[in-house]
């Protein structure tokens, strides 16, 4: 939320400006951010820079050199008197890179600009109101929001999709028959249906334990309820099914060939998904 400038604030900045500081000097001083103070500048009718260019002298340079391994450009920046971007850009000139042990600061976690002054001055402090407060605007899409946004009625669409608990369905993902449990509103959707084959195996066998998975038997895979029965199942450990499906059980020209298809297929989709935004 933007903060108010008064007559003291005002007259505070003008000091300091007529004083010599910096933009981003009068940013640290009166908690703003330093694009603020420089829209403010511009309409008092101040200068916002320097007004000639300065250049880097060779103490800028060394402490540069000392300081920008270990400690946040912003801070460095304030040091000799220059804007953050400026201290960045030196320092790629200049060669100086962040110190591996940067991050072992205990200063380094202003790098991220969560403790920044100018990130703290900009945040809604407790109490405050809302920016959005009292704005509820009905209607209001603009773009190409209104395409997203729910219909009127659509809660009417959902009780319309609506299935009976035992509803069973082909899941297209596991490629196995599912069956409806539980309406439960507090379970994930997707875990609201179980495989057939697996309710077949608890009811004979209780649950299945951790670490292990219920298949059917090698050639013995059917989607017809009727005929999915515990003589069709086994229960083998996780790392079991992963040998048995691996790549690997395969000679070694399938699977260059199976390797370079996925390659292809990762292209291909790459491609579409490349046309179908442009």
């Amino acid at each position: 939320m933007r903060m108010p400038w008064t007559d003291g604030d005002l007259k505070q900045l003008r000091t300091l400006r007529s004083g010599g500081a910096s933009a981003g000097e009068c940013a640290l001083v009166l908690g703003r951010t330093e694009s603020a103070i420089r829209q403010r500048l511009i309409k008092m009718g101040l200068p916002v820079g320097e007004g000639i260019r300065r250049g880097f002298t060779a103490d800028d340079d060394e402490t540069i050199r000392i300081n920008y391994p270990m400690w946040p450009a912003f801070l460095v920046a304030y040091l000799i008197d220059r804007t953050t971007e400026s201290v960045h850009r030196r320092a790629w000139k200049l060669g100086v890179a962040k110190s591996p042990d940067f991050c072992k600061n205990p200063m380094a976690h202003l790098w991220n600009g969560t403790e920044h002054p100018n990130s703290i001055a900009s945040r809604i402090k407790p109490g405050t109101p809302p920016p959005n407060k009292g704005l509820r605007r009905p209607g209001f899409a603009p773009g190409r929001m209104a395409t997203t946004q729910f219909k009127k009625g659509r809660a009417a669409s959902a009780a319309h999709n609506y299935v009976p608990i035992g509803t069973e369905k082909f899941d297209t993902k596991r490629k196995v028959l599912v069956r409806k449990v539980t309406d439960d509103p507090t379970i994930f959707p997707a875990l609201r249906w179980r495989p057939v084959h697996v309710l077949a195996w608890v009811a004979a066998h209780g649950p299945v334990p951790e670490g292990h998975i219920v298949i059917f038997r090698q050639g013995m895979k059917t989607l017809d309820p009727a005929l999915i029965t515990v003589d069709r199942l086994e229960l083998v450990t996780l790392a079991e099914n992963m040998r048995r499906n691996t790549i690997h059980n395969y000679p070694a020209p399938i699977k260059r060939a199976m390797q370079a298809r996925g390659v292809l297929n990762r292209r291909i989709n790459k491609l579409e998904k490349t046309r179908s935004k442009a």
